[in-house]
């Protein structure tokens, strides 16, 4: 045999599926790119106001965070007006969101409507494990351990189609 040293079957194995994954590499390029228009596209199926609500569902849930750990029952009005303050972006985006669809939608806060839940839906009596529930501006708050933590937020909710103007009082909640 000449000094000439052949490749070892474990050098091929691996040179072999190197090749391979290579070569698949625009096959999964192109895998992905199918149907990657339709994720972006809005589902008209699905009614403007739900599309909102859902928005809303996740402000009111990163506007909520850190209140507990930032704000005492005694400073609850701060607290409700650093939430607000959070959705300001949330609502503006979403009253220009869908513009160009023919959809406008125009939001404000419900503070009747936010104190009805918070009667309804706080614990109250001897036995509560919480303390006083209120509804400050659409935002209701509850004292626990001394702390702001807010429950929901009241919104009334106007979308406007080319069909027609759908409005709607809705309780964003996050207990």
């Amino acid at each position: 045999m000449s000094g000439a040293r052949t490749p070892s079957r474990g050098q091929v194995v691996l040179l072999a599926a190197f090749v391979l994954a290579v070569a698949l590499v625009p096959v999964v390029v192109a895998y992905l790119q199918l149907g990657y228009d339709t994720d972006l596209t809005p589902q008209t199926d699905r009614a403007p106001e739900t599309d909102a609500e859902r928005l809303l569902d996740r402000a009111v849930y990163d506007a909520a965070g850190g209140v507990p750990d930032s704000y005492s029952w005694n400073e609850r009005a701060r607290a409700v007006q650093t939430v607000r303050d959070r959705l300001d972006p949330t609502v503006r985006t979403l009253e220009r969101a869908r513009l160009s669809d023919g959809i406008a939608y125009r939001l404000s806060y419900n503070a009747n409507r936010a104190s009805n839940w918070a009667s309804e839906h706080c614990d109250r009596g001897p036995d509560r494990q919480f303390g006083p529930c209120e509804s400050i501006r659409g935002v209701v708050v509850q004292e626990r351990s001394d702390r702001t933590h807010v429950l929901a937020v009241a919104f009334d909710l106007s979308v406007t189609t080319p069909d027609g103007e759908r409005r709607l009082t809705t309780v964003r909640r996050l207990i």
